[in-house]
Parts: structure tokens; C-alpha cells; sequence
């Protein structure tokens, strides 16, 4: 139901639950009162290991703090919460919903980037949409600009490795292939390994693991 890096928001009693779990006049109690109060998402991260039936039908969804000013320091909370809690959830920001919380010197590049991926199913995850949801500060000088990339062929996924790959210079993009399966891989690695290795490092909703690249190309080309 839900993929890792999708939006999720709660409902009152969904906030409620949370908070009911988590020790008040605490940084991570202030951090979820305030998420609460603006109604911002949840991130879906993967899943924990659950013994037995207990606990499959909570979402496990993350809070990431923006970084401290002073120290950049970033609280990142692990959150568990029953389906029934979650409003509405959505797959993560296109580009052109993001593109207004970027630098003014990242600006125009990625509109470049954005207009040549025409077609191709970009979306932005981590500091940058978070930037781009919140309006905090999550984004400085060493950020990556993280772009999920789903692939709907062969022929697709490499056009959009390489469109990604020329664009490391004035942008920098990280960020992951997600596969029909769910399964992904990250971008980078993807391209580097094309001409070096089979093996790569894959996540997915439950693991990480090593998996090979033919196995991960059969989910796009079908025998």
C-alpha cells in the first residue's frame, strides 16, 4: 500500500498516537507537537522486523527534523502508526513542485534538468522536499538534491541515467531507481556499474540486500 519515500498525513487521532508514545518536554514530543499543528507529512521509511502478526497493520513512517542551525545536528524520529490513522498519503513531489525552495544559483539548472525529463517519472525526496513541504531550512552548502526515477522500460531507464549523470556538474543530484517491484537501487551506483560489475546494493520495503543487475532488468523487459 504504502512505498518508502511516499508523503503520508495523519489524522488527529493518528497525531494523538504518536504523541500518547513519546515522553513530552522532549525534543522529538516538540518536533511531532509542532509537525501536528502544521500538518505536515510523514515519510514512509522501510519496514521494522515485527515477530508475528503484531504490528503489520501500522505504517512505519519517519520525521526528519531540518538540520540545527548552530550545530547541524538533525533529529530524525521512527515512527509506527496504524493504517486506520493515515488521511491520505501521495508518491513524492514532482520536480516542478520543488523547484521554488532550491538556492537561487541551483534554480536554473534544474529547471534545465526538469524541462529535458520530459516524460520521465522524476520526483524529489529528502532535504529538498522537505524544504519544499515545510518551508524550514533543511537544505546547505553539502546537501544532495535526491530524485526518485522509475523507469517504465530498458530503453527508458538508460536515457534517464545518463540524462541524470550530465547534470552532476552544476547539481548535486543523488538519489535511487525504483523498479516495478519496488525494489531500487541507487542512481550512481546503477550507472557506474553498468560497465564494471553485476551486483549491486538493493533496498527495498523490507530489506537491503545484494541483487543483480539482470534480475532488477527482467522486471522492465519481460520474457
Amino acid at each position: 500500500m504504502f512505498a518508502r519515500h511516499d508523503l503520508a498525513w495523519l489524522t488527529e487521532d493518528g497525531w494523538q498516537h504518536v504523541l500518547a508514545a513519546t515522553s513530552s518536554g522532549t525534543l522529538a514530543h516538540a518536533a511531532i507537537t509542532r509537525w501536528a499543528q502544521a500538518d505536515w507529512p510523514l515519510v514512509v521509511r522501510r519496514r521494522d522486523a515485527v515477530s508475528g502478526a503484531d504490528g503489520h497493520d501500522d505504517a512505519c513512517l519517519g520525521l526528519a527534523a531540518p538540520p540545527d542551525l548552530v550545530t547541524g545536528a538533525k533529529l530524525r524520529l521512527p515512527l509506527r502508526v496504524p493504517t486506520e490513522h493515515i488521511a491520505r498519503h501521495s508518491a513524492p513531489l514532482p520536480l516542478d513542485a520543488v523547484t521554488h525552495a532550491l538556492p537561487a544559483n541551483w534554480q536554473a539548472p534544474f529547471a534545465r534538468l526538469a524541462a529535458a525529463s520530459t516524460g520521465l517519472d522524476l520526483r524529489a525526496f529528502g532535504s529538498l522536499a522537505l524544504q519544499a513541504l515545510t518551508g524550514q531550512a533543511y537544505l546547505r552548502d553539502a546537501s544532495d538534491i535526491d530524485l526518485l526515477f522509475r523507469p517504465r522500460d530498458a530503453k527508458e531507464l538508460d536515457e534517464g541515467t545518463v540524462l541524470l549523470a550530465s547534470y552532476l556538474g552544476p547539481l548535486p543530484l543523488d538519489g535511487e531507481i525504483v523498479f516495478p517491484s519496488g525494489q531500487a537501487v541507487a542512481w550512481k551506483e546503477w550507472f557506474t556499474a553498468r560497465a564494471h560489475t553485476e551486483r549491486v546494493l538493493v533496498k527495498s520495503q523490507a530489506s537491503v540486500k545484494l541483487g543483480t543487475r539482470g534480475e532488477l532488468l527482467a522486471e522492465l523487459d519481460p520474457a
